[in-house]
């Protein structure tokens, strides 16, 4: 009794077709990118938090954090100058709250933002910086 058999060629014919299609479909319909945005904001967080912990106290104090921490006064008098060094550290698609004890600088965080943190204990409070994409 004679039986029907497929040429093995055109099974390594549909084999092949079937791999190619495959990585076509890989590659047309690829996964998303990861989200990057968080890490950036964190590291523009972090950077903004070691800069003002080094740029020197224009008063009293060994840094600028320090100084805007050491009293309400001293938060009144140095605000001004405290969000411009900050507006002047990050880029200009760049948001920031600075948040301290006796106040805070900057624009108001909004709900639902992917924003980056750093947090900075002084000898007189915790200061806490956070940025976002405009």
């Amino acid at each position: 009794m004679p039986r029907a058999q497929l040429p093995l060629s055109l099974v390594e014919v549909a084999l092949g077709a079937t791999l190619i299609l495959g990585v076509t479909l890989g590659f047309a319909l690829a996964t998303p990118a990861p989200d990057t945005r968080g890490p950036q904001l964190s590291a523009y967080a972090e950077d903004t938090a070691t800069i003002l912990q080094t740029d020197p106290a224009r008063h009293n104090g060994t840094s600028r954090l320090r100084e805007v921490v050491r009293s309400e006064r001293a938060f009144d008098r140095e605000r001004g100058d405290l969000e411009r060094r900050v507006e002047r550290i990050l880029p200009a698609n760049v948001l920031f709250s600075v948040e301290t004890p006796h106040g805070s600088v900057g624009t108001p965080v909004p709900r639902r933002t992917t924003t980056g943190t750093a947090t900075v204990p002084t000898g007189s409070g915790t200061v806490r910086i956070e940025v976002w994409y405009a």
